[in-house]
C-alpha cells in the first residue's frame, strides 16, 4: 500500500501534517458506516476496507519512521527493522553513555536529569529528521537507511524515557 497515495498527498517526507489530518478525517467520514446504510453487503465491505486502507495510512504518514520505511519502500529499498547497515561504532558508544546515563538516573530518581537526557535525545531526533528530509528531498535512498537506523534509536530511548518519567512522577 502506499499511504501517500491512499490520502492524495505527496510521497515526501515533508508532509503538511496538520493538511493531511485534514484529509484523513474527511475521507472518514466519507467512508463512515453510516453513509453506507441501503447499499450492498459487497459495497459495505469495500467501504469498510477502504477506511481500515485510509486509517492505516494515516498512522504511517503522522509517524516520522513509519513515513521514512514507506518513502524507502518505494523507491525500492529494503528498510525492515534489523537489515540497516550498522551503526557507526561512535554512534553506539554515545547511545551506550546515554543509556548508561539515563540508568544512573533512574536509580537516583533524578526526574531532571532524566529530563535533561531526554532534551539531548529530542534534539538529535529533530536533527536526524532534518537529515532524512534533505536527502529524500535529494533523491537520496539507500544512504538514508542508517539515518532510519538512527531515529528507531531515539524512537526507544524517548519512550523509556517517558516510562521512567511516568515511573518517578507517581
Amino acid at each position: 500500500m502506499d499511504p501517500f497515495s491512499t490520502l492524495g498527498i505527496a510521497a515526501s517526507f515533508d508532509v503538511d501534517l496538520p493538511s493531511a489530518e485534514k484529509t484523513h478525517r474527511e475521507l472518514s467520514r466519507a467512508l463512515h458506516p453510516d453513509r453506507y446504510i441501503g447499499v450492498t453487503p459487497a459495497e459495505r465491505r469495500q467501504a469498510l476496507g477502504r477506511a481500515i486502507e485510509v486509517n492505516e495510512a494515516w498512522r504511517i504518514v503522522a509517524d516520522p519512521i513509519r513515513r521514512a520505511e514507506a518513502l524507502l519502500r518505494l523507491r525500492g529499498v529494503p528498510c525492515d527493522e534489523g537489515h540497516e547497515p550498522a551503526a557507526s561504532p561512535m554512534f553506539l558508544m554515545e547511545m551506550l553513555e546515554r543509556r548508561e546515563a539515563l540508568s544512573n538516573a533512574k536509580e537516583q530518581r533524578d526526574l531532571a536529569a532524566v529530563r535533561e537526557l531526554a532534551g539531548a535525545m529530542e534534539r538529535a531526533w529533530r536533527q536526524t529528521q532534518r537529515e532524512l528530509s534533505q536527502g529524500f528531498a535529494s533523491g537520496e535512498a539507500a544512504s538514508l537507511v542508517g539515518k532510519l537506523g538512527e531515529l528507531r534509536f531515539y524512537k526507544r530511548f524517548l519512550d523509556e524515557v517517558s516510562a521512567i518519567e511516568d515511573e518517578l512522577a507517581a
